[in-house]
């Protein structure tokens, strides 16, 4: 399997891709961002490419991949709907646009968010912003597109948030994780959980195109 992750270096991103350099099936993982990981692999090659919403001058790099998992994303906070739309959704359709023409056997994953809302017509701007490019996704011609809506999510190995407020937030709430994850256990997730159940996709399909968490647990568990 050959596997595309954008937004690498994200707290979610970064689970992916140690999951992906560690599976066996995986033979090639590309990211793509605009800077690089600092991850030294033999089966990683880093693109680093500076305009996200344009691919014509490298789409020689992006073919004869079989997934993407797209895993890159902002807070809406501190942001206009306008500005939010032109990194939440404009990116993610750049991509699938290019990708679904030059790979279209490949399956596409796409890191949402719980609460998204498909409707497009909801009073809050995020959700709504999330569940247009998730609708849009899922029109391109790819041989299939899957949108995983995460809610918590635990950070492993290390791995830590990009953004200054979730750090704080996780910092604050890490003793009391092992506790949601007993009352709730198919609510939290992990970055392992994640990635791991990205690759079972991609593998073997899922039931549902737009997996919440109790869906990511249950194929986990498949």
């Amino acid at each position: 399997m050959k596997v595309i992750v954008f937004g690498a270096t994200g707290m979610v991103g970064q689970g992916v891709l140690r999951e992906c350099l560690q599976d066996g099936d995986v033979e090639a993982v590309q990211t793509v961002g605009r800077t690089g990981t600092g991850i030294r692999d033999p089966k990683l090659r880093e693109l680093v490419h500076a305009d996200l919403w344009h691919y014509e001058s490298i789409e020689g790099d992006l073919k004869g991949f079989d997934a993407c998992f797209f895993c890159l994303g902002v807070t809406s906070a501190g942001m206009n709907e306008a500005d939010y739309t032109r990194i939440t959704h404009d990116i993610a359709i750049a991509a699938g646009e290019t990708l679904s023409r030059l790979n279209p056997g490949m399956t596409f994953v796409f890191v949402s968010g719980m609460g998204a809302d498909s409707s497009e017509q909801g009073r809050t701007m995020w959700a709504r912003v999330k569940g247009k490019a998730e609708n849009a996704l899922m029109r391109l011609p790819f041989q299939a597109v899957y949108v995983f809506r995460p809610g918590f999510i635990q950070a492993l190995y290390g791995i830590r948030s990009r953004t200054s407020v979730y750090r704080i937030l996780y910092v604050v709430l890490s003793p009391l994780i092992p506790l949601l994850r007993a009352a709730l256990p198919n609510q939290v997730l992990t970055t392992e959980d994640i990635g791991r159940a990205m690759l079972k996709v991609v593998r073997r399909g899922a039931p549902k195109r737009v997996l919440a968490p109790p869906d990511i647990r249950a194929l986990l568990n498949s």
